[in-house]
C-alpha cells in the first residue's frame, strides 16, 4: 500500500485527486493540507510514502516545503503538482529535491503512475515539461553541462535504467547486478556528471539523447 498526501490550496484539485486516487487498491490517501506548513504538520503526522505538493500556494509555497520536508529523518518522495506555465518554479524543485513533477491537467493514468513510480525510488518527469525544465538548466548554467563521454558503458546503461524511473532493485535485476553494485555505478555517475541527485542526473541523460522523450 502506497501512502499518499495531498498537498494543495484548491480544494476542487484536492478533490479531483481523491476521485482519480480513491479506485486503486494500492493507493491510500492518509492525509490533505491546503498550504506548505500545514502539508509539512500532514507528513510528518502521517509518514506517507508520497506527497503530492502543489507549488505555489499560501503561507509556505510548494517549493520551500519540499526543501524543509526533504531535511527531515527518513522522508517522503515529494512529487511536485504543477502548470505548464510555471519554468522557474520547475527549476526551484529540483534543487529542493523533489522527485518528479506532474502536470494539474495529467490523464489519470499518468497521475497514478507517476505516484508508483516515485513509491519504489523511481523519478518522474512529465514529458510536456522535461524539455522546458532543460531550457531553464541551459540558461541557468554556468558553464555548459558535463558529457556523458566519461560514462563507461555500464554507467550510461544504469543512467538510462534511473532515467527510465527505474529504482536500484528494478536496476539490478535488469543487468543481473548486485544492488550494492549498482550504488556504486550511481555514485560514480553523480561524480562525472557534477551532479547531487537523481533527477539532476536524468536531467543530464534527457539532454543528452540517452532517454525517450517520455519517461515510464
Amino acid at each position: 500500500m502506497i501512502r499518499i498526501v495531498l498537498v494543495d490550496d484548491q480544494e476542487l484539485v484536492r478533490a479531483g485527486l481523491r476521485l482519480i486516487l480513491s479506485p486503486h487498491d494500492d493507493l491510500e490517501i492518509v492525509g490533505e493540507a491546503a498550504d506548505g506548513r500545514a502539508g509539512l504538520d500532514a507528513a510528518r503526522a502521517m509518514r506517507p510514502d508520497v506527497v503530492l505538493m502543489d507549488i505555489r500556494m499560501p503561507v509556505l509555497d510548494g517549493v520551500e516545503a519540499t526543501r524543509r520536508l526533504l531535511r527531515e529523518p527518513a522522508p517522503p518522495q515529494v512529487l511536485a503538482l504543477t502548470t505548464f506555465e510555471d519554468d522557474e518554479v520547475l527549476w526551484g524543485a529540483i534543487e529542493a529535491g523533489a522527485a518528479g513533477f506532474v502536470l494539474k491537467d495529467a490523464p489519470a493514468v499518468d497521475l497514478v503512475g507517476s505516484i508508483r513510480v516515485t513509491a519504489r525510488g523511481g523519478t518522474w518527469l512529465d514529458p510536456r515539461v522535461a524539455r522546458r525544465v532543460l531550457d531553464t538548466v541551459r540558461r541557468r548554467a554556468a558553464r555548459p553541462a558535463p558529457s556523458l563521454d566519461a560514462l563507461t558503458e555500464r554507467e550510461r546503461e544504469v543512467l538510462r535504467l534511473v532515467a527510465s524511473g527505474a529504482n536500484n532493485a528494478e536496476i539490478a535485476a535488469a543487468l543481473h547486478l548486485s544492488e550494492r553494485t549498482v550504488k556504486g555505478h550511481i555514485s560514480a555517475i553523480f561524480l562525472k556528471l557534477g551532479v547531487r541527485d537523481r533527477p539532476a542526473a536524468i536531467i543530464h541523460a534527457y539532454d543528452a539523447g540517452l532517454v525517450p522523450e517520455r519517461p515510464r
